[in-house]
């Protein structure tokens, strides 16, 4: 986790349009974000790699991963993560649905 991801995170969290088909009401997303953020560990980024992917948040989140010496990234942008022109081997893209079959 960075600075810049947790402020993005925080943010989406509050735009209430994007969660009115959720079960979770405001309480509950405000709990199950402080769960993840107890799960997560603060990451400088010493490199910028700029694998040159077409989100420019996209690259901020492969850096991370990398700075962070991440196994996986778990993303619904799958493919927008494969289009990058610098690769990690080591750095898997998952779909969430993979992740829980354990692929």
């Amino acid at each position: 986790m960075s600075l810049a991801l947790f402020s993005e995170y925080r943010d989406v969290k509050g735009r209430e349009r994007l969660f009115k088909d959720s079960p979770l009401n405001s309480d509950e997303r405000q709990e199950l974000f402080y769960a993840f953020i107890a799960m997560c560990r603060l990451v400088e980024i010493y490199y910028l790699w700029r694998p040159n992917l077409r989100d420019e948040a996209d690259n901020h989140v492969l850096e991370i991963a990398v700075a962070a010496g991440a196994q996986t990234i778990v993303t619904y942008n799958r493919a927008d993560f494969l289009g990058a022109e610098l690769h990690f081997p080591g750095l898997h893209i998952v779909v969430p649905a993979d992740l829980l079959k354990g692929i």
